[in-house]
């Protein structure tokens, strides 16, 4: 005990399972009050339930970024290292109301601040988080000449392993020994060696740091409870979570760090290793190869056994303190060098990144006049990418986060953020699905927690808490699921061949179970085996399943032909089609028919575009003949229905192609702009246009279709809603950005079939484009005869943002030319005509396909 008294700076070293994570929580504990700081909310949430049960749950607090539970009398807190509530800096001057000081102060795994990603985190803690009693540094021996060079009046202390550690060489997945991990480096590589766990030994359970506490307790809790007898983890593992694990099996040797595919160093392997053998039990560690690079070479294996790293030779360091007078000072300040030669600037973090990003947008600025704007601004950019979605896309999220934080009350929306999670409140999908629900829940949670950003942050917290919950307990039945042979099979071999004596019931979310064993689950109108099931079992499943889920079937039936109009949708999708010989494979849009989530039909070509045919999905063949039909004409009505109300153009057009009172070219006129949906060249029709009397061009314009001077086209179809519409029903599955006026060359629907006329380097919109030319020869009007040279005034295709090149481009369609002009006088054009269209036989009036070849080409 004396020798924490003679210092206020301990630092504990020593490889894992010397127990200095429990010193340090038996130290705090000794305090009148303190705080620990830990890599990862696992290991924070595992030692503050520790701690509860010591202390009592009304005097400890657990503090991360995305779960607060801070008592009113809290005196022991276990925080992520992002999180520790110390004074000054980022977390005082970003309005954090937790920021206190403390008796004792601890740091665990403090060597990460050699981590490119969060080293700078660390290493400002082990500069700067202090209790006023005592600060204890935990950590890896490679530690102690960086505590010798920043830290010099810290007392190290080194702590021996509690077991042996020691090597049993390559194994194979089936040959593993019973209480073995398995550690892999991606999600994708976890889920195969799990995988291949349930088909070798029954099942595995699953640990990676992006699963949330609850998911995490359940997982270990079947292995502890021996339920698995193996578990798969991502290097987690390594960082002090305790589990009973024998023997620790390295898939691979190399993991992606963010930047680069690397070898793992010998201290990230002893770091892992070490999780084998726990208190005075030994331990063994080993690789999945025998040779190649994910296998260890002898000199490794040495150095883990003695327990030898490699001495640190830098940390990474950024300002924790940085200037918040303005954003430039912000970022030249977090930019800084350090003055310590073991220091070394970190990489740029992403919310660096995005505060860059966010720098470069002048509306951002504006609202940042004062230091207090430029705090709130950086603390929203701290709000972490959990989703992984990379700069951009987070820069933009945190965009509008910030947008809503710097105008009105300085509070997010209640309807958006009740909205955004209200998406997430969803337990279906495969584990993948769950999971990136769960990041996403975990931003919401982290913008929740934040008291001073939402007007009822208590009640958003628990919403997001309770979410989070309930995403978590789904993703641990996925889990377990997918990963651990339940031998659902097992009632169907006790009673034998006679499936129909079983009691099959349907659960809420359409799982298909006998008792207590799933067989499968009904989606829609289909059946899916479960995927888990042998494969001797699923004829039998199958033939159960369908015998006792007729009287469900025909409820569903019934339910989609009452179904009222908001539960039915139109999408678009690509599907694959059908390739000639030695032709790579290729997809079609297609356009299909939602109930729900529950794709039901299809549209397939019909007389006209606002008359396809409803083709029934097959897995509604389950139902009788009336009950199709029934469903059918339900679908029918409700497509009708929706083409008047979005598409009213499309209607009158088709009426108009059939009308025996039209002459016959407003007929074919009419039915090759609908053919074309509502827009088509000019020039592909100018035989139809010219051909029309006035009596004719008027009842095309009441029509709502515009004859313009490059493009006929119909106004209304532009319209965000509309546009939708006719993407899903032309089976478009490009989506330009929505009112977009202009749009890049390659761009998502940058040409004619979206309503963007391709001009060089710019699309640009047709109703715009048809704006600009009226204005062009309004301009050349006000000379006599309007044959001589003028200079159009360029404020209105500036103003649409087409750039000078692309007018240049419209002008030359348009019919005009350059005209000579002085150096430094502004360009001027001649009009010289339209180029006439050499006359040609016409496509068909109803061949959609020549007129939709043509809208790509035109």
């Amino acid at each position: 005990m004396s020798q924490f008294a003679r210092s206020p700076i301990t630092a504990v070293l020593g490889p894992t399972n010397t127990g200095k994570t429990h010193l340090a929580v038996e130290r705090m504990c000794g305090h009148a009050s303190g705080m620990i700081g830990f890599p990862l909310r696992l290991l924070a949430r595992e030692v503050y339930d520790r701690v509860v049960r010591i202390k009592g749950v009304q005097n400890v607090a657990l503090v991360t970024g995305e779960e607060k539970i801070v008592p009113p009398k809290a005196k022991w807190f276990l925080c992520t290292a992002e999180s520790m509530p110390i004074s000054g800096g980022v977390f005082a001057a970003a309005g954090n109301k937790d920021a206190r000081e403390f008796a004792f102060v601890g740091l665990d795994e403090a060597q990460l601040g050699a981590d490119p990603e969060r080293g700078h985190v660390f290493t400002d803690r082990l500069l700067r988080a202090r209790g006023f009693a005592e600060t204890m540094i935990l950590g890896s021996d490679s530690l102690k000449p960086m505590l010798r060079a920043l830290v010099p009046e810290a007392e190290i202390i080194g702590r021996p392993r509690f077991s042996t550690l020691s090597y049993a060489g390559a194994k194979k997945l089936s040959r593993l020994p019973r209480r073995s991990a398995i550690v892999a480096f991606s999600a994708e590589e976890v889920y195969a060696v799990a995988e291949a766990l349930r088909r070798l030994r029954g099942g595995a359970a699953v640990v990676m740091g992006a699963l949330s506490p609850r998911t995490r307790n359940a997982q270990v809790e079947m292995f502890q409870a021996g339920e698995v007898d193996y578990l798969v983890a991502t290097d987690a593992i390594g960082m002090g979570l305790n589990m009973d694990v024998h023997h620790v099996a390295f898939a691979s040797l190399t993991k992606f760090d963010g930047r680069r595919q690397r070898r793992l160093t010998v201290a990230e392997m002893a770091q892992i290793a070490g999780r084998a053998g726990r208190h005075q039990k030994d331990g063994t560690f080993g690789a999945l190869n025998e040779e190649g690079p994910n296998a260890f070479t002898p000199e490794e294996v040495l150095n883990i056994e003695a327990h030898r790293v490699r001495p640190l030779e830098n940390l990474y360091w950024r300002e924790g303190e940085p200037d918040f007078s303005s954003v430039d000072d912000l970022i030249a300040s977090l930019e800084a060098r350090p003055d310590h030669e073991v220091l070394r600037a970190a990489p740029q973090a992403t919310d660096l990144a995005v505060l860059k990003r966010l720098a470069d947008e002048q509306w951002v600025r504006d609202r940042v006049r004062h230091p207090s704007h430029v705090a709130r601004l950086w603390a929203a950019c701290g709000v972490p990418d959990f989703r992984k979605l990379g700069v951009d896309p987070h820069a933009r999220f945190v965009g509008r986060l910030f947008g809503h934080l710097s105008e009105a009350n300085g509070h997010v929306p209640h309807q958006w953020f009740a909205d955004e999670i209200q998406r997430l409140d969803n337990m279906g999908g495969d584990v993948e699905t769950i999971a990136g629900r769960i990041a996403a829940t975990r931003s919401w949670a982290y913008i929740a927690h934040r008291q001073d950003w939402l007007e009822d942050p208590f009640h958003w917290a628990e919403r997001t808490r309770a979410i989070e919950e309930k995403l978590s307990d789904a993703l641990h039945a996925s889990l377990t699921q997918r990963f651990v042979d339940k031998r659902t099979t097992v009632l169907l071999r006790q009673i034998g061949a006679d499936a129909s004596n079983l009691p099959v019931t349907i659960g809420p979310e359409g799982e298909v179970s006998v008792e207590e064993h799933v067989l499968g689950s009904l989606d829609g109108f289909r059946f899916k085996v479960d995927p888990q099931a042998r494969a001797g079992d699923k004829k039998m499943l199958l033939a159960a399943a369908e015998k006792r889920l007729a009287g469900e079937l025909r409820k569903r039936g019934a339910a989609l032909a009452g179904a009222e109009d908001s539960e039915f949708s139109l999408a678009a999708h690509a599907e694959p089609a059908e390739a000639p010989d030695g032709k790579a494979p290729s997809t079609r849009a297609a356009r299909a028919l939602f109930w729900g989530q529950t794709k039901v039909a299809a549209l397939q070509p019909g007389p006209s575009l606002a008359r396809p045919r409803v083709v029934l999905d097959r897995a509604l063949d389950v139902l009788d003949p009336p009950a199709r039909i029934a469903a059918r004409e339900r679908l029918e009505a409700w497509f009708q229905t929706q083409l008047l109300r979005h598409l009213p153009v499309f209607a009158k057009l088709d009426a108009a192609s059939r009308d025996p009172q039209a002459t016959g070219d407003l007929r074919a006129l009419a039915g090759a702009v609908l053919a074309a949906g509502g827009l088509i060249p000019r020039r592909a029709a100018a035989r139809l246009v010219d051909a029309l009397d006035p009596e004719g061009r008027k009842k095309l314009r009441q029509l709502g279709v515009t004859i313009g001077t490059l493009d006929l086209f119909a106004p209304a179809l532009l319209k965000p809603q509309a546009a939708r519409w006719r993407r899903e029903l032309m089976g478009l599955t490009d989506v330009p950005r929505e009112g977009a006026t202009v749009l890049p060359r390659g761009a998502p629907g940058a040409d004619l079939p979206h309503g963007y006329r391709p001009l060089g380097a710019q699309a640009v919109r047709v109703d715009l484009v048809e704006r600009i030319a009226r204005a062009a020869h309004d301009s050349r009007s006000k000379d006599k005869g309007g044959r001589k040279p003028f200079a159009p005034d360029p404020a209105l295709a500036t103003s649409m943002g087409v750039k000078p090149e692309t007018l240049a481009r419209l002008m030359a369609q348009l019919g005009f030319r350059t005209a000579k002009v002085r150096e430094g006088e502004p360009q001027r054009w001649i009009w010289q005509g339209l180029t006439p269209v050499a006359p040609t036989k016409p496509p068909p009036a109803d061949n959609a396909f020549a007129i939709l070849a043509s809208l790509r080409h035109g």
